[in-house]
């Protein structure tokens, strides 16, 4: 398989202390970029072999994805990637909408550190040019990643890496990206520019809707995919 051929390149990533924290890290990346989608079974000897893990390493590892909500484990059957429900959708954006219009509410006074929110926006516009609608949707996790990252907050980034996570869960099953994604090039550009300007509090209105905007989108087409039963059996 492709993607363990892929897998077996990260095996550097562990170097000689390797640990279930570490090969969690992999696959949870892994799992992010779509490699493994949701209800995807995901074998131990085939993982394990890829990595170079003990099979107790990778079952701890399972373990912490597990609880994290990206994976789920099924009693005589396995260990599958989540299938996210509609209502798991709209929780994921209630905490997102929580978390990250305060992260912008408490920013204090301008100017702020705003290169990293700036290159994501870049990397979003070069990915629509050249039409990696997929490279669109990361540049905009990353994009509200390091919104995220200017509280200066390490829980509260451990927190919205795992939100993201497992909010990509939900991308993979859409099946038309550009349409998902291309809309909100303008509205990062736009939300950049308002708090490059010190309006912190135009901001945080701007970003409200924009997640409201959001959500009501990605549940709308998400919905429309499970009714029509579309989703894999995970």
């Amino acid at each position: 398989m492709a993607e363990l051929n892929g897998l077996a390149d990260d095996r550097a990533l562990l170097g000689r202390t390797s640990t279930a924290e570490r090969v969690a890290d992999i696959l949870r990346s892994r799992i992010a970029e779509g490699y493994f989608p949701p209800g995807t079974r995901l074998s131990e000897d085939s993982i394990g072999g890829a990595l170079g893990v003990s099979r107790n390493t990778l079952r701890e590892a399972f373990r912490l994805l597990t609880h994290e909500r990206l994976l789920v484990h099924q009693l005589n059957r396995g260990v599958f990637v989540r299938v996210l429900t509609v209502e798991d959708v709209e929780d994921i954006y209630l905490t997102r909408r929580l978390v990250e219009c305060a992260v912008v509410r408490g920013l204090g006074r301008p100017p702020y550190d705003l290169g990293a929110v700036a290159d994501a926006v870049a990397d979003g516009l070069r990915a629509a040019k050249e039409r990696e609608w997929k490279g669109v949707s990361t540049a905009n996790i990353h994009f509200h990643r390091e919104l995220v990252a200017l509280a200066g907050s390490a829980r509260t980034d451990e927190l919205m890496r795992s939100v993201f996570a497992e909010l990509r869960l939900a991308f993979h099953v859409v099946d038309d990206p550009r349409r998902l994604h291309e809309p909100y090039l303008a509205r990062n550009q736009q939300l950049l520019e308002t708090l490059e300007a010190g309006r912190r509090d135009d901001a945080e209105r701007l970003l409200a809707q924009y997640l409201d905007d959001s959500r009501e989108g990605l549940v709308d087409v998400y919905g429309r995919r499970v009714a029509k039963g579309e989703q894999p059996d995970g």
